[in-house]
């Protein structure tokens, strides 16, 4: 930033300190007016002092010349308007030189001492010439005592007052508009940074919601087909030697199918129902940031899922696995109350996911389901026995993708609960879930 308050651009193209052509074309033409009244003034001062014409003509050019400098070096140019004023030469370069000084970036006092400096200096040339003048025209009319400073006051502040409230209009009002442009700049930036955050957390929103609907999604299917392909089984052994009990496991998979139809005409049903419109028009900045908002604040709600079963259903989950040949053993304990939706759907897929396994990995394993119902939580756990015999345990031959342990653990810690898996000595596996009431 230069003295005059200008910041300099690069894009600008004006010579030396100039930041623009027009602002030294204008400085370049004042210099020359400046330059020509001084060497008109300094005719009389060189008759005055003494002088050869020329001398007072060249000293006159080279002091109005100095306005060239007034944005570089304004301090400079009042410095020599005021040196100047006893030669009674220079008006130009005084009020141009102070304007110039008012609108600078200098400390206020330096500006005023200058200021000063110059108005005492056109108050006594002013008292002079007045007084001057007043001694030629005795003869024709007499001056009263007080014209003489009255005028002499009333010259020196017309000369030094109007340009000085100017240039300081004219500067405050530059700063105003560069801090305006440097916060309309800021303000930008973080417009732009805001956007970017926006669109980060839409990403993870969507991550988010794409990850709870393939586990929900994991969850409906695995259970449901894996039934289906147990059952398959049964009824591939018994078609021949018990058509009676054939048919019945027949029944049992066409239930089993037509339940993994609803649930997942349900699921589709709530992905088609959060569609987005065809036509994509363009959404203000505020508004994908609402919306981003929104969508992490529903992905982070522990009941923002979709309706699903509950624990009430559990038995009903049970007594499938035992009509797929499973020997399962259910217990409850405590008192039997309604829980959130979030824990209630929580506990039971944990439950599902758990039978699951033992129908994929031990078949033919004795499993027991235990719930307990505590004061601030509920209990879960999902234990089966080693299975009679390994060729047993593989006889559905239904395929692993390794994602059910994974999504349980996905969904308790989602809840805030805890959730342990692991084999058991007597080599079976009990998968444990413990989750907070509210």
């Amino acid at each position: 930033m230069t003295t005059t308050g200008e910041v300099h651009r690069a894009a600008a193209g004006g010579p030396w300190w100039w930041e623009r052509r027009l602002a030294a074309v204008l400085d370049v033409g004042l210099a020359v007016a400046s330059a020509v009244e001084c060497a008109v003034e300094g005719v009389p001062f060189a008759h005055k002092a003494g002088l050869p014409v020329w001398v007072g003509i060249v000293f006159g050019v080279l002091t109005g010349s100095t306005l060239v400098l007034r944005r570089r070096w304004p301090i400079a140019v009042v410095l020599v308007s005021v040196a100047v004023t006893p030669a009674q030469m220079g008006l130009l370069l005084t009020v141009v030189g102070l304007y110039s000084l008012a609108a600078s970036e200098l400390p206020r006092r330096i500006i005023g001492a200058l200021a000063c400096m110059s108005f005492l200096g056109t108050l006594i040339v002013s008292v002079v010439r007045v007084q001057q003048d007043a001694a030629t025209h005795t003869d024709t009319f007499q001056v009263a005592s007080w014209a003489v400073p009255f005028l002499a006051v009333t010259t020196a502040i017309g000369v030094t007052a109007p340009p000085l409230l100017l240039g300081m209009y004219v500067g405050a009002r530059r700063r105003l508009m560069e801090s305006l442009t440097e916060r309309n700049e800021s303000l930008e930036r973080e417009l732009g940074l805001l956007a970017e955050r926006a669109e980060e957390r839409a990403e993870w929103a969507r991550g988010e919601e794409r990850t709870r609907i393939a586990r929900e999604m994991h969850d409906v299917v695995a259970h449901r087909v894996s039934l289906m392909v147990v059952h398959a089984a049964a009824l591939q052994a018994v078609a021949r030697k018990d058509p009676e009990k054939a048919v019945k496991n027949a029944a049992l998979v066409g239930d089993m199918g037509r339940q993994a139809l609803t649930e997942l005409r349900e699921m589709l049903g709530v992905l088609r129902a959060g569609e987005p419109a065809p036509e994509r028009t363009a959404v203000p900045l505020a508004a994908v940031g609402m919306a981003a908002a929104a969508a992490a604040s529903r992905a982070e709600e522990p009941g923002a899922e979709v309706d699903g079963p509950s624990l009430a259903e559990v038995e009903e989950l049970v007594e499938q696995s035992r009509a797929a040949g499973m020997v399962v053993e259910m217990t409850v304990e405590g008192r039997v109350r309604a829980y959130a939706a979030s824990v209630e759907q929580t506990a039971y897929r944990v439950v599902q996911e758990a039978l699951t396994n033992v129908h994929k990995h031990a078949a033919g394993a004795k499993t027991y389901v235990r719930l307990a119902h505590r004061g601030a939580e509920v209990a879960m756990q999902v234990e089966n026995e080693a299975p009679p015999s390994l060729s047993e345990a593989g006889v559905a031959g239904l395929p692993s993708g390794g994602n059910g342990l994974v999504g349980m653990k996905e969904r308790v810690a989602g809840l805030g609960g805890v959730f342990v898996s692991g084999p058991t000595d007597a080599g079976g596996y009990r998968v444990s879930a413990v989750l907070p009431a509210a």
